[in-house]
């Protein structure tokens, strides 16, 4: 027999503006405890030195958590010029320094190389997999790997400011983008080096920044319940981006039992689809030629 979960059956999407100093996961056990929920997950960790936005789901919404770690994201960026460091973040040891001669006018010429649809090497210290470890355990050693360069699209790397050798970047980038690869490749073009002061996601796909609240808010509210419940975004934002499909109640029934459907509507090309039973949310489905097949649904009272 199956042991009951503890705590709430709730469900959701939370906007959480992630403070500095704190993992990921520290901030997501501590939302957790503050909700009393059963179940929730983070998507897409930020490291402890960075700020923002960071959708944590609770419930059935946390089977959706992926198509928020593939989205787009926007971030502000502060760098420090002159100094480049082991972790390229201000967390790390400085490695090198160099004098800095950089002026506005240098920066946009530079920019240009990273933008659009471009080659990165992923840093060593990041959560990727080597024969089971993350790599920056390895890079915790003093141990490289070898890494070969992945696609990434940069939508966006918008010069904002420089002064006293503090440069102000906004990038609007794709899934598996490291900022801190970008600053550090930056600092190198520039000829003086670079590491990250101060980061802070302001977006997750389509998420508003202004839905964001503080951990200190929801702690501070710890006893309202009402309040924090009323934070929540539905459990079908993580795929708004995606194309929504209405079922009868029988179509919607029979999804629900994992058959495929068939429907009068064609698309030449699979794509995924939201379905809603009527009203109801009920997941997602794969819709090909004239029919859907279930991909992720959610539970229902059905």
């Amino acid at each position: 027999m199956a042991r009951k979960r503890k705590g709430r059956d709730i469900q959701g999407v939370l906007l959480l503006d992630k403070p500095t100093g704190l993992t990921s996961n520290d901030v997501l056990q501590k939302v957790k405890r503050v909700f009393n929920a059963q179940k929730a997950g983070h998507t897409g960790a930020l490291d402890p030195l960075a700020t923002g936005m960071l959708p944590i789901c609770f419930g059935e919404s946390t089977k959706f958590s992926q198509y928020l770690l593939d989205s787009d994201k926007r971030y502000r960026v502060i760098a420090q010029l002159g100094q480049r460091t082991d972790t390229s973040d201000a967390d790390g040891q400085i490695v090198a320094e160099k004098p800095v001669s950089v002026v506005p006018e240098d920066i946009e010429p530079a920019l240009v190389n990273f933008r659009g649809n471009i080659m990165q090497v992923p840093t060593m210290f990041s959560a990727l997999k080597y024969q089971g470890r993350p790599l920056y355990e390895y890079a915790r050693q003093g141990i490289t790997i070898e890494r070969e360069p992945r696609p990434i699209t940069i939508y966006e790397n918008r010069f904002i400011s420089l002064h006293n050798n503090q440069l102000e970047l906004e990038i609007h980038c794709s899934k598996g983008t490291y900022i801190r690869t970008i600053i550090d490749d930056l600092g190198e073009l520039l000829g003086c080096g670079a590491h990250i002061i101060n980061l802070r996601r302001l977006q997750v796909s389509n998420y508003p920044s202004n839905k964001m609240v503080s951990l200190t808010f929801i702690q501070e509210n710890c006893d309202n319940v009402e309040l924090l419940d009323s934070l929540l975004l539905p459990v079908d934002s993580p795929v708004q981006d995606q194309a929504k499909i209405v079922l009868t109640e029988q179509q919607g029934s029979d999804i629900l039992l994992g058959r495929t459907i068939e429907i009068e509507q064609s698309t030449a090309q699979s794509q995924l689809v939201r379905l809603y039973q009527q009203s109801l949310f009920i997941g997602i489905g794969q819709w090909l030629d004239y029919s859907i097949s279930p991909k992720r649904l959610i539970q229902t009272e059905q």
